[in-house]
Parts: C-alpha cells; structure tokens; sequence
C-alpha cells in the first residue's frame, strides 16, 4: 500500500495521517487490484461552516478513481470521501467481474 500526503496550506498532522491510512487500509485490503493513493488536503477559507477539503485520487488498473469531499473538519471530510470512494470501487469491480 503505497499513500502520498499532500498538504496545502495546512499543517502537516500525523494524527490525521495515521486515521486515512487506516480508512485506506481498509479498502486495499478489500480490493486487490489497487496500486497506491494520492491524499491532498486543503484548507478554503471562504467557507465559513466547511472549508476542511480532502481529495483522494486512487490509482489502479484502467481509469484512476477520484473523490473529494468538504466538510467542516478533516475527520469527517475524510470518511466521506473514502465512503465515495468504496462505491466508485463496488461498481469497478463488478465490471471486472463481468470480463
């Protein structure tokens, strides 16, 4: 499992990097078929109630899977883009299925 940290414009955090690990974990486990993650976390400051970004790019065979998220902190903006990310990967591998 190969995971690529990005922060932009906010602090590095090993607490939050060691929580998308293991919501990563989880999936490279399920799905064997994925090659490495790409994690970049920002910070908007327009956005008074959100502003939190996660975005998540998983590389694996065929098209790359891409998700973002907003919310009002890390945490939470993580694990929904990790939960969008597990339904783009359901319908992926019932393609493989079908081949």
């Amino acid at each position: 499992m190969i995971v690529n940290f990005e922060y932009v414009g906010v602090d590095v955090s090993e607490t939050l990097t060691a929580f998308t690990e293991e919501k990563l974990e989880k999936l490279f486990n399920r799905y064997e078929f994925l090659i490495s993650a790409t994690v970049h976390f920002k910070q908007d400051e327009k956005a008074h109630d959100a502003g939190k970004i996660c975005n998540i790019e998983l590389s694996l065979p065929g098209p790359r899977i891409f998700a973002t998220s907003n919310e009002r902190n890390f945490e939470v903006s993580v694990r929904e883009t990790v939960n969008d990310l597990e339904k783009q990967l359901k319908k992926r591998k019932e393609v493989y299925k079908t081949h």
